[in-house]
């Protein structure tokens, strides 16, 4: 268990309306969230993170001089900031404006107005992406569990693979697309396949049904992280033959918890 508190918590609050910004103050300093930085705008933002490195930023989507996406993608490309806790705080409710930052790796995306709980929530779990468990498997040594991890996004690659390492699993190979996965395959044997659904040349669908088909391979646990709400083709993976599915934005212990399932219980 974290010896961290949502008090030892320092936040970066991105909010271009004063009514807003007080709307979330207040529930922070509830939460007992003292140390807390207000801005409006991405640029004042950019400019307090050269000398100041808070656990987490909240920001709105819409800034006066650019989007949250337009931010995080700045931050993400910073070798000093490309960690930093992100969480968006957004009316918006378009797939395709909200895909991008999901795919860049963002502790939560709450909606305007958003539930007490749920913001607790998003709060712990960016406490369990600072100070991480280490998971123990009854049935394999976590140093030593080899994993594939596939998706098309730089950035969400990395993101995974900082959860993943973060949880001690540290022997892991990455594949930009299911093509590139099928090579690998080829040549080396893995306790787990991590994958995104949406990507070019083979989707995660496609990857999944040639592990068990044309591979054979009905053993390897496949988990599918994915943004995806259509049910149909959620109903399709599930089909194909993977073991899990994971939303992003993800929290580090339905991970955890999942990892628990896959390789623990099926031995």
């Amino acid at each position: 268990m974290s010896s961290m508190n949502l008090s030892d918590l320092s936040i970066l609050l991105i909010e271009p309306s004063a009514t807003q910004r007080k709307i979330i103050l207040a529930h922070l300093i509830e939460e007992g969230v003292s140390k807390i930085d207000g801005v409006e705008t991405g640029k004042a933002a950019l400019d307090l993170l050269q000398n100041y490195m808070p656990d987490l930023i909240i920001s709105s989507m819409y800034l006066s001089d650019m989007t949250a996406t337009e931010l995080l993608d700045t931050i993400r490309a910073s070798e000093s900031l490309e960690t930093i806790n992100f969480m968006l705080v957004s009316s918006e409710t378009r797939f395709k404006a909200l895909e991008p930052i999901r795919q860049a790796g963002v502790v939560a995306i709450l909606p305007k107005p958003f539930n007490h709980a749920d913001l607790r929530r998003a709060l712990r779990t960016t406490i369990d992406y600072i100070d991480p468990e280490e998971m123990e498997l009854e049935s394999y040594d976590i140093t030593e569990l080899s994993v594939l991890l596939v998706d098309d996004s730089l950035t969400a690659r990395n993101h995974l693979q900082r959860v993943l390492n973060s949880l001690g699993i540290q022997n892991i190979q990455t594949a930009s697309n299911g093509v590139e996965a099928v090579q690998i395959l080829s040549g080396a044997e893995f306790d787990l396949i991590v994958t995104d659904l949406n990507m070019p040349e083979m989707d995660g669908q496609q990857l999944t049904e040639f592990v068990r088909n044309e591979m054979g391979n009905t053993y390897v646990p496949i988990l599918m992280v994915t943004s995806e709400e259509n049910e149909t083709r959620l109903g399709h993976v599930q089909q194909a033959g993977v073991s899990a599915v994971c939303d992003k934005p993800f929290e580090p212990q339905s991970i955890r918890e999942i990892l628990y399932r896959v390789l623990d219980e099926r031995v």
